[in-house]
């Protein structure tokens, strides 16, 4: 009886080359597992393209669920933006993919699990961390760190000598990534970063800014305890309401991300991303939590945001300073609870107003007239004691100029 791999199979180019390259360089019987986390129209003809690439068989799984409220939904909570541009919205994606991966892995009795990331790549670490984390034994092959190709070129001549067909043009062979919550582009002349990238041609979630509506639109949206629940009053789903902020902020030109990031392996890279819903579900959580957290909380909070992101990012998901980390943000999110008010308009999202039950906003307080809960002499007292180091640092320094002097 043969052993067996589970390939991390997409249908694209890589994969479709590392079926053949399996069933070449090993005895193994091979199982495609395509985890479904919002690709859309990518999966169609997913299970007769594997079947005729050479796999036995083939799992087909909607995850899109799982990925917004185990990963997407706690890394928002978080704030977490890499490098103040990404929104992570592959490495988010990795967790629930890899996760998957193991299990079916472990019911099939397979040896090993393979994946098509690239030496290059920071997605490699992402899902072998993963595999480590959950099933330390299991095998891991990696094809673009033991074969001769070394290139997207090669791989699509190999593809070609193999009889294999591709629903693509060499110049049009974009790396790409989908899920529910982005869309990540690289390669050709996005490797340049002199080069502006051809948007009309490129972009696919998101609408150009030229060719976005020329009129504003108001959107509402509802948060409790940190997580959108609904849209314009409207309560949906977890992957409704995110086929929902997708649809409204892509038609305004909301979301789009072009960035020279820090590869985890250590070098530079050029990525653009579409992140529309992603982007305006951000923005109205910020506005929330404005209104809702202290500036102690919030302050630090922020610093949370940029660890959780690098740790994400890297592929740590499933380690105790992470979880430790969406620990102390679920805490924080108690009171982000309420509506707030945006509005969209040419990539733009503009506040509108934003209402909670738990908003530490007080007119009494925050008005320029005098009430009971303020008195405006009270400052003078806590300016003079806010200000004591200063002043005692300044008096100082000027008996030293003057004994210098003397």
């Amino acid at each position: 009886m043969k052993k067996k791999v589970v390939l991390a199979y997409s249908g694209g180019l890589d994969t479709t080359a590392i079926i053949a390259w399996l069933k070449e360089t090993y005895d193994y019987e091979i199982i495609a597992a395509c985890i479904d986390v919002g690709q859309g129209k990518e999966l169609i003809g997913m299970e007769e393209k594997a079947i005729a690439s050479g796999a036995s068989k083939i799992y087909i799984e909607d995850q899109t669920q799982q990925f917004l409220e185990e990963c997407a939904w706690p890394t928002l909570k978080a704030g977490a933006v890499y490098e103040s541009k990404y929104m992570l919205g592959t490495s988010i994606a990795r967790p629930v993919i890899a996760k998957r991966l193991v299990e079916i892995a472990v019911a099939e009795g397979a040896e090993a699990i393979c994946h098509g990331c690239t030496g290059k790549g920071n997605d490699q670490v992402r899902f072998e961390l993963t595999i480590k984390a959950l099933s330390p034994d299991m095998k891991i092959i990696a094809p673009w760190r033991i074969w001769d190709m070394q290139s997207r070129e090669d791989v699509i001549e190999y593809c070609e000598n193999k009889g294999l067909t591709l629903p693509w043009k060499k110049e049009e062979s974009y790396s790409r990534d989908r899920n529910i919550w982005h869309l990540s582009h690289e390669g050709l002349e996005l490797e340049d970063p002199a080069l502006e990238p051809n948007y009309k041609k490129l972009l696919k979630m998101t609408t150009t800014l030229e060719e976005a509506p020329d009129k504003a639109e108001y959107v509402t949206i509802g948060y409790e305890k940190g997580i959108p629940v609904s849209i314009n009053g409207e309560n949906l789903g977890t992957v409704a309401i995110m086929e929902k902020a997708n649809e409204l902020a892509g038609k305004h030109g909301i979301g789009l991300s072009d960035i020279v990031e820090s590869r985890i392996v250590g070098m530079k890279s050029r990525g653009v991303y579409e992140t529309p819903g992603g982007t305006l579900l951000y923005a109205g959580h910020e506005e929330l939590e404005h209104l809702c957290l202290d500036k102690q909380t919030y302050a630090y909070k922020q610093v949370i945001g940029i660890k959780f992101a690098e740790l994400v990012y890297s592929g740590e998901w499933y380690t105790p300073l992470r979880e430790s980390l969406s620990a102390f943000v679920d805490v924080t999110q108690e009171t982000v609870t309420g509506t707030v008010k945006l509005k969209l308009y040419k990539g733009n999202i503009i506040p509108a107003g934003a209402e909670s039950i738990y908003s530490l906003y007080n007119e009494d307080i925050a008005s320029f007239a005098t009430g009971d809960l303020y008195d405006h002499k009270d400052a003078a007292g806590f300016i003079t004691l806010f200000g004591l180091p200063m002043k005692v640092r300044a008096m100082m320094l000027d008996q030293v100029k003057k004994g210098k002097d003397e």
